[in-house]
């Protein structure tokens, strides 16, 4: 049971939370392999990508002056390649051209969830571990607040709950007032437990039916609206 009438803030994780990564991988596998079979002096970048990941997977809980340069400095390490290139290579196929598809990948659950989140004057924020701006204006998401763990106010990767501590304080609630919902126990779970805030995470088979329960939990609350 969800305490609607004293949640005042709900925290949403982004990447598996908002929309299905499956579906968005499936898209992108075809993008990629149509882009470098035609291009195989340039495959190379394949590298540049799955090493900016795995060494970010690496680091969990990592939290330093600069994040969001170290980042691209481990990947370098790996691939020898100069910043640059990485950053190019990094923000095209990350940041850029999987945005159009996310919509179509969304759980449209969700949003009828969250108009009732607004209803009730429950304050959004959004953490994700990368930049979140652009992909909320594609799934037309709107947030009081938006965190990155790159950035300069975080600089740490979860699950360090330094970024959920930030949000308290900007919001002005306490752990008991927010709820957090994220797709991986290991990083959302855990940083979640680590600033006492109250976790659901996302079973990626049965999201829909997730965010619809959490939708007749609201509507079936007594609060005055």
């Amino acid at each position: 049971m969800i305490d609607w009438e004293n949640l005042k803030v709900l925290i949403l994780d982004v990447d598996g939370t908002l929309y299905s990564q499956s579906r968005l991988r499936t898209k992108m596998l075809f993008a990629l392999l149509k882009y470098y079979l035609v291009r195989p002096l340039q495959l190379k970048e394949l590298l540049i990508l799955y090493f900016f990941r795995s060494e970010r997977e690496k680091r969990a809980g990592y939290c330093s002056n600069n994040l969001e340069n170290e980042q691209y400095q481990w990947c370098a390490a790996k691939v020898s390649a100069p910043l640059k290139k990485i950053q190019a290579v990094v923000s095209k196929w990350m940041f850029e051209f999987p945005n159009p598809y996310l919509y179509d990948c969304r759980y449209p659950e969700l949003y009828p969830f969250l108009q009732l989140v607004k209803k009730h004057q429950i304050k959004i924020a959004v953490y994700s571990d990368y930049k979140a701006l652009d992909k909320l204006k594609e799934l037309k998401i709107d947030a009081d607040l938006v965190v990155a763990s790159t950035d300069a106010s975080i600089n740490c990767l979860k699950p360090k709950p330094l970024a959920l501590f930030y949000i308290m304080q900007k919001l002005e609630v306490r752990p008991e007032q927010c709820l957090y919902i994220g797709d991986r126990e290991e990083l959302d779970g855990a940083c979640a437990a680590s600033a006492k805030i109250r976790y659901l995470n996302i079973n990626k088979r049965k999201a829909g039916s997730l965010y619809t329960g959490l939708t007749k939990s609201l509507e079936n609350a007594n609060k005055i609206i």
